[in-house]
């Protein structure tokens, strides 16, 4: 009986680990019939699947962003209407998902967001980027370790 319930208890640990963001998983139910969505999901060592394509990461502060991603989730919505009330949407299910809004810019119609779950350690990073103009919204969401110092070396780039 104990081995049964330290089994369930390590196989739950393990999916609480692997869980996505319950607001993209949503969104992606939502779509996954649509001929005009877009996924892709990579995990294990990011690092080595860049190093197999020869992605060169010259930067130390990113290559060392890129080693701490364990997933990567990566989203495009078809391009519609609804695409801005979906953003909106996904925005505060984030919130709701105590995710912390780490940085935002906007240019014309366009912006992008990055939201982030967790303290000195960030578990989750999520790249919210949307286009008013053509109504296209794309989501990147990563899982793994990040520290804030890296994070923040890592937005630096951004700008």
């Amino acid at each position: 009986m104990k081995k049964l319930v330290l089994t369930l208890t390590f196989f739950a640990m393990v999916l609480g680990v692997q869980a996505q963001s319950k607001s993209i998983a949503a969104l992606k139910e939502k779509y996954k019939g649509n001929e005009d969505f877009f996924q892709m999901e990579l995990g294990g060592n990011f690092m080595n699947f860049a190093e197999g394509f020869k992605i060169d990461l010259d930067d130390k502060d990113m290559a060392t962003v890129a080693k701490s991603v364990e997933k990567l989730n990566f989203l495009t919505l078809p391009e519609n209407s609804a695409t801005k009330g979906e953003f909106m949407a996904l925005q505060k299910g984030l919130q709701r998902e105590n995710y912390d809004l780490l940085m935002e810019a906007a240019e014309g119609k366009s912006g992008f967001m990055i939201y982030s779950k967790g303290n000195r350690t960030i578990s989750d990073l999520v790249i919210l980027v949307g286009d008013d103009k053509d109504g296209g919204m794309m989501v990147v969401e990563l899982k793994g370790t990040f520290t804030q110092e890296m994070v923040n070396k890592a937005k630096s780039q951004l700008n």
